[in-house]
């Protein structure tokens, strides 16, 4: 199927209300790449979300639909794999998370629509020209502008204001922009020279080298961590987590499953939402404007902040105050 016939069905997709699909004896193939493991409670929260939206659209597995989900596990060698496969099996359309993934995709096959979920600057990898006007055979959402690297700082700071260093925990592999040039990297520089802090890189690909970072930067005093989003911060999380809590240093995170699973505090969306809503209505009402110019778009960033039972003396009583969300 064509890019275009594909956003023309896209939009009458979007249209359907229960009872009342489209072509109800066509059943629709697509494929799902997601970038965390099949055992991960949150990657299995995303699947269920889709699911359920397409459900309310009238769109039901067995009836009029059929899913083929894969699953990456972080793994970028894994990513090209799943990938490899599920082209081969001719989807009409591919949902696909993490950079590894829409990357392997892209690469097996120019003509298959993709529309990629939570990307961290699809532009600075080179995988679409603009997000006005992304080219090629993709489209989709991006969660954080890269000036959130300086908000997550800010918040960080006012639930500890005692802190002087704060290490940017990333995976050079992963990172959008390679080692030291994260697409946040800018901005949490910027901001930690105004609020007088050591700004500290902390490269780490495994859980091992997760452990040995924090417990590095931990030997010196008055420091704090700033998770930023990645996929290999995600699958690592629990010793991301557990880390921090060894070594009582307040951290925050981009999402709110860190502190379902004992991190201090969160600033961001719930990506369950951007599976449920976003992907096909967003994508769908862009099609009916230009069905071949089909727009990227960022996904609004909640000002809430969630905490979890106190970890650290020094900040677990303090709560962010009320700010406004970034500037899209």
């Amino acid at each position: 199927m064509r890019r275009r016939e594909f956003l023309a069905l896209l939009a009458r997709l979007a249209a359907a209300r229960p009872g009342r699909a489209q072509s109800p004896d066509r059943t629709r193939r697509v494929g799902v790449i997601i970038g965390i493991a099949e055992s991960d409670p949150e990657g299995r929260r995303r699947l269920t979300a889709f699911r359920e939206a397409l459900k309310a659209l009238g769109w039901a597995e067995g009836r009029n639909l059929d899913i083929t989900v894969r699953w990456a596990a972080g793994d970028a060698a894994r990513a090209q794999a799943v990938a490899r496969d599920l082209i081969q099996m001719g989807p009409e359309v591919v949902l696909a998370s993490s950079g590894p993934a829409v990357a392997a995709l892209q690469g097996e096959s120019s003509r298959v629509p993709v529309v990629f979920v939570q990307l961290v600057d699809p532009v600075g990898r080179g995988l679409v020209d603009s997000l006005a006007r992304p080219g090629r055979n993709l489209t989709g959402l991006t969660n954080f502008e890269p000036t959130m690297g300086g908000k997550w700082l800010q918040l960080l700071k006012e639930l500890a204001p005692a802190t002087k260093r704060v290490g940017f925990l990333y995976n050079a592999e992963t990172a959008a922009r390679g080692a030291g040039s994260g697409v946040y990297v800018q901005s949490f520089e910027s901001f930690a020279a105004a609020l007088t802090v050591q700004a500290v890189m902390m490269p780490a690909r495994n859980a091992s080298e997760v452990r040995q970072a924090i417990e590095t930067f931990a030997r010196e005093p008055e420091g704090a961590l700033l998770v930023p989003p990645d996929i290999s911060n995600t699958i690592h999380r629990g010793a991301i987590i557990e880390g921090a809590a060894v070594h009582r240093l307040p951290a925050i995170f981009p999402y709110r499953y860190y502190v379902v699973d004992g991190g201090l505090m969160s600033y961001g969306v719930d990506p369950a939402h951007v599976y449920r809503v976003r992907p096909h209505m967003s994508t769908a009402s862009c099609a009916v404007r230009a069905p071949l110019k089909c727009r990227c778009s960022s996904q609004p960033v909640s000002s809430s902040s969630s905490t979890s039972k106190p970890q650290q003396p020094s900040a677990s009583r303090s709560r962010p105050r009320s700010s406004p969300a970034p500037t899209r």
